[in-house]
C-alpha cells in the first residue's frame, strides 16, 4: 500500500517522496535550500524554496510563488498523481503546504469540543472555501 497508518501517525511510501523531491529538483526557481520535506505529527510538509532559508528569501520567495504559482501548480501535479490515497493538500504560510490524511484538517477537532458554541479559526493567509475568502474562520454549533 501507499500510505501505511500506524500509531495515529500517516507514513508516506517512497513514491510520493521521491516523486515530490525528483519534481523540486526540476522546478525553475531562483534558489533552493534544504529540508525540502519535513515529517510532522500526522502530516508532511512540503517547502519548494526548503525550510533552511532565510527570511528574507522567504519573503522574495512568498512574492515569486504569487507570481509564477509554484505551490498550486505543484499542489494540482500530486493532487493528479496521488489522488487515489485519500489525501489533502493544503497550501498555507509563506514558502510551503502541508499533506495529510482527508478530515484530518481544523475541524477535526470539532467532535471533542461539542460544549463550546462557536469555534475560531485564524491563520496567516487567506483561501477560498466555498466561494468565500476567509482570514479566520467561525465555526458555529
Amino acid at each position: 500500500a501507499n500510505v501505511v497508518w500506524r500509531s495515529s501517525h500517516v507514513l508516506v511510501a517512497e513514491e510520493i517522496i521521491n516523486f515530490t523531491l525528483h519534481y523540486i529538483a526540476d522546478l525553475d526557481i531562483p534558489i533552493k535550500r534544504g529540508t525540502f520535506i519535513e515529517f510532522r505529527n500526522g502530516m508532511i510538509n512540503v517547502s519548494p524554496i526548503g525550510r533552511n532559508c532565510t527570511q528574507e528569501e522567504r519573503d522574495d520567495f512568498e512574492k515569486y510563488d504569487k507570481v509564477r504559482n509554484i505551490r498550486p501548480k505543484m499542489v494540482s501535479v500530486l493532487r493528479e498523481k496521488f489522488g487515489h490515497l485519500n489525501l489533502t493538500f493544503s497550501i498555507g504560510g509563506q514558502i510551503s503546504f502541508d499533506v495529510f490524511p482527508k478530515g484530518w484538517d481544523k475541524t477535526y477537532c470539532l467532535r471533542y469540543l461539542e460544549e463550546f458554541k462557536e469555534i475560531h479559526f485564524f491563520g496567516d493567509k487567506t483561501y477560498k472555501v466555498r466561494d468565500v475568502y476567509f482570514s479566520c474562520a467561525v465555526l458555529p454549533r
